[in-house]
């Protein structure tokens, strides 16, 4: 299992084919407490860079885009009735979509560990 990070604080857990998208500690921790979150539909086809949801806050909203070009397979339907658990466990619990990888490829341009750490310091 791999994690890449985007520039934007996305993370995508690669899992085989399939993607789990989601917001990074850092991003939840500026964004303050989620209100609210704007889920894909799935089956929606979407490229690398596209906004895929929506993640409202009591800051301000933030489009999450799409790490890597594919269609969404799975939202984390847990959110409609509970976005906080965004805040209290971005990583897992609070993950987004899942999304069918259209290009691996593309995972190569993406942040690894160090680099994202070297982004958010």
């Amino acid at each position: 299992m791999t994690t890449k990070f985007t520039p934007d604080h996305e993370y995508i857990r690669v899992e085989g084919a399939t993607g789990i998208v989601g917001i990074t500690p850092y991003a939840q921790d500026a964004l303050g407490d989620i209100v609210f979150v704007e889920l894909p539909s799935v089956g929606k086809v979407l490229k690398k860079g596209d906004e895929a949801a929506v993640v409202e806050s009591v800051k301000a909203a933030s489009e999450i885009y799409a790490p890597v070009s594919g269609t969404v397979t799975e939202v984390n339907d847990a959110l409609t009735g509970n976005p906080g658990l965004i805040n209290s466990d971005p990583e897992n619990e609070g993950w987004i979509y899942k999304i069918a990888i259209a290009d691996a490829g593309e995972i190569d341009s993406l942040l690894d560990d160090a680099a994202y750490a070297e982004l958010t310091q």
